[in-house]
């Protein structure tokens, strides 16, 4: 049994290549092999996303806080809210982040698939994000 207590691992800021405007990643869990699954809980500022990606093995979003968007290629932005629970299909190109005026923070939960659990994509542009 392994047991990690609360604000015993730094909080991360989310990096430029990946996310636009204010982002904290806090690290929640990464399974030792044989395991693949990792999970974080992930504050989004006002009007900050991620870039558009993918993942080889999906991906949960557990929506804890704030209201949010997310968007699957060529579908309607969507709205999410603290309760919400998202499934992105394996490779399922999508983003997901903050509305322009409301913080948002959700649980992240994926698997790596041969070592790697995400695969990051160019960023979402204004035009794209102000749809919603």
């Amino acid at each position: 049994m392994e047991i990690k207590h609360a604000g015993s691992q730094a909080s991360a800021k989310g990096p430029a290549d990946w996310f636009t405007g204010n982002v904290r990643v806090d690290r929640l869990f990464q399974a030792s092999d044989p395991a693949r699954v990792s999970g974080s809980s992930v504050t989004f500022e006002p009007g900050a996303r991620t870039a558009w990606h993918t993942h080889p093995l999906g991906q949960t979003l557990i929506v804890t806080a704030g209201c949010g968007w997310a968007q699957r290629e060529g579908g309607p932005v969507e709205e999410i809210r603290p309760g919400d629970v998202v499934w992105f299909p394996p490779g399922e190109k999508h983003w997901h982040g903050a509305t322009p005026t409301t913080g948002m923070t959700h649980i992240a939960i994926q698997e790596k698939l041969d070592g790697k659990a995400v695969d990051w994509m160019e960023h979402v542009t204004g035009e794209q994000y102000r749809k919603g």
